[in-house]
């Protein structure tokens, strides 16, 4: 199976070499691609450097982590990806095992996809605990045992990828691992969920300090989960859910 690794990415150069150097050591030697949302640092220079192939995002907007996903997915298939996965670009303790430990289950066909969960500060995940997961409950029972609905960590078949590309759906920004999660689901692929660890990632601390910015992500996942809803008739489920 040809393996491709993507990571959207803008402005982390700190961190990008390092990823795409652990990702090609994993044991499936997999193709690494970097799709870079108009960085203003020497994320692309860095990600050549280290062996990736690099491409611009279509869409000049941000945050579009939703947008460099497909754009990533679009050059995978193009050239022949058999097993699909997305990673986040500024994870500092990245390891050949994630890369490996994701994409066993996919390419040995015991599951459709599989996400990553990990160890969390009890301070961190404030969109997963209050946005994802109580809206996951009412509208998406089906998805919500998932720990980490968020997860940037995400593999699956090309078959399954190329299902969820057709759809108008596909969200640009920050709603997209959510959206991928419940649209897999509903279309009965099997989902399975990977234990990596602890993950750190420099993005933690930005997300603490800047308040705006996790309203907007709480924001863009909130109406996606809505938007997901009212696309398959859960509305009334509100009315059934104890208040």
């Amino acid at each position: 199976m040809k393996l491709f690794v993507i990571f959207p990415a803008r402005n982390e150069s700190k961190t990008i070499a390092q990823c795409v150097e652990t990702a090609r050591e994993s044991k499936y030697e997999p193709e690494v691609l970097v799709v870079d949302g108009n960085s203003s640092d020497k994320t692309r220079v860095e990600a050549k450097s280290a062996g990736a192939i690099v491409i611009m995002q279509s869409k000049g907007i941000y945050p579009a982590k939703g947008s460099a996903m497909k754009d990533g997915l679009k050059e995978a298939l193009s050239r022949g990806a058999d097993c699909i996965m997305f990673l986040d670009a500024d994870i500092v303790n990245l390891t050949p095992e994630w890369i490996d430990l994701l994409a066993e289950p996919v390419i040995e066909k015991a599951c459709d996809m599989s996400r990553g969960y990990y160890q969390r500060a009890n301070y961190d995940g404030a969109v997963t605990k209050l946005v994802a997961k109580p809206l996951s409950w009412t509208f998406f029972p089906e998805v919500a045992h998932f720990n980490q609905p968020l997860s940037g960590e995400i593999c699956g078949t090309a078959e399954l990828f190329k299902t969820l590309f057709r759809s108008r759906d596909w969200p640009d920004g920050w709603g997209v691992d959510m959206w991928l999660l419940i649209e897999a689901a509903m279309k009965d692929y099997y989902i399975a969920e990977v234990y990596l660890g602890t993950k750190v990632h420099t993005s933690r601390q930005d997300y603490l300090d800047d308040v705006v910015r996790l309203t907007k992500m709480a924001e863009q996942v909130s109406l996606t989960i809505l938007k997901e809803a009212i696309k398959y008739k859960r509305i009334d489920n509100v009315k059934k859910a104890r208040l």
